[in-house]
């Protein structure tokens, strides 16, 4: 009997030691021993038993506090996920062999043929019938030089400087130009430009210049420091004396390094816009005095999808069968008009930048031609009766894709 109050004893001595241990620990520590041990890690490497998320409720039962609006996370705080890092859209990729045809279509009154289809289409190239892989009816934002020839005769120039600012209300918003004028030299404007007003206030500040000279003015590229035929720069600048002059017959105006120009400016417009030059001209040429030959530049032309849309003024109108302005427009597959008034002018003008903005365009890729030569033949037909097909006559296997 004595031995069991011995046991009890002894028991509840012990008993009252490790409460108050445990009473003396918390109070050392300031901390609560945990109420379920760690749990032991799995095979596959998650721990066992409850986990809190993010926004569950605590151990203890109680939500988790949300972050106050507008306070800041500590900066030793790292997200619970890593954001995933956003792939690159895919890049869309053009075979570098793509031919692009603009197409133009008419019927015998000169109207435009809006509704054709692509089975309609032929296209070939060298002879040979090429499969058209692509075919757009959409209409282009236009990228336009607008060329104007600075060395008319003085009833000439009245008329287009009357008439020029048409050119601008034939235009869309979503188009852009730059008005050049050339005689003897190339005068470069301010650079492509939408902003309908600038474009205006510049066509009223840019007259043209009706002189037309017969004798060098002093200090001239004739008789004095000159570049490859021009004037040397500082000298004889072409803005301060009239330009052009008439030698033993033959116009010094040069209209093919003009258009070599203008193509260089449209060069890197983007390849999402028709490309075109807008020739007002009578068409002189002064073939001695250019620096870059016809060839040269219907090749530049080509290279770079460029279309010429001439309009010709004054003796321009009889010399439609030999005129460098048609040879143009027809190496290109734009389109010339004839204009011996302001009225008609100004209606040319709109006409001019409606058709280019609503040419159809033809895509493909060439097959079973030689693929070595350099320059190819391109002739489009379409299957309905009664219509006229403008298209440029060929291209550049070196300036596709550039």
């Amino acid at each position: 009997m004595k031995s069991l109050r011995k046991t009890r004893l002894l028991a509840g001595t012990l008993l009252a030691v490790n409460v108050l241990g445990g009473v003396f620990a918390t109070q050392v520590t300031g901390q609560t021993p945990p109420a379920n041990p760690p749990s032991t890690p799995r095979p596959d490497g998650a721990e066992g038993g409850a986990s809190s998320a993010p926004g569950s409720a605590t151990a203890g039962g109680s939500p988790a506090t949300p972050q106050a609006s507008g306070s800041q996370a500590p900066a030793s705080q790292s997200p619970a996920t890593p954001p995933q890092q956003q792939k690159p859209p895919a890049r869309i990729v053009v075979p570098s062999s793509l031919v692009v045809v603009p197409v133009t279509v008419k019927d015998g009154n000169g109207r435009l043929i809006p509704d054709l289809r692509r089975e309609e289409f032929r296209v070939f190239e060298d002879n040979v019938e090429q499969r058209i892989s692509s075919f757009s009816a959409d209409a282009f934002p236009l990228s336009m030089v607008v060329l104007i020839d600075n060395d008319l005769k003085a009833k000439d120039a009245e008329q287009v400087q009357a008439s020029i600012k048409a050119v601008v209300a034939g235009m869309s918003t979503a188009d852009e130009a730059s008005i050049c004028r050339f005689d003897q030299f190339f005068h470069e404007g301010k650079g492509f430009t939408a902003n309908q007003d600038r474009l205006l206030t510049e066509l009223q500040r840019t007259p043209i210049d009706e002189s037309r000279p017969t004798t060098a003015p002093p200090g001239g590229p004739f008789n004095g420091p000159t570049i490859n035929g021009q004037a040397a720069p500082g000298v004889n600048q072409p803005d301060q004396y009239p330009s052009t002059r008439v030698i033993h017959e033959q116009h010094t105006k040069t209209l093919d390094d003009a258009v070599y120009a203008a193509a260089q400016l449209l060069e890197d417009r983007g390849r999402d816009r028709r490309k075109i030059i807008l020739l007002i001209s009578d068409g002189q040429n002064g073939a001695k005095f250019n620096s870059n030959p016809y060839a040269n530049v219907v090749k530049e032309l080509l290279r770079n999808n460029i279309s010429v849309f001439s309009v010709a003024v004054g003796s321009a109108y009889f010399d439609r069968k030999f005129n460098r302005l048609v040879e143009y427009t027809h190496a290109t597959g734009g389109d010339i008009y004839y204009a011996l008034k302001r009225g008609t002018m100004e209606e040319l003008y709109s006409r001019i930048a409606e058709e280019a903005r609503h040419e159809y365009t033809l895509y493909y890729t060439p097959e079973r031609t030689d693929r070595a030569a350099d320059y190819h033949t391109i002739e489009v037909r379409v299957e309905r009766e009664g219509l006229n097909v403008t298209a440029r006559e060929g291209y550049y296997a070196s300036g596709l894709q550039k």
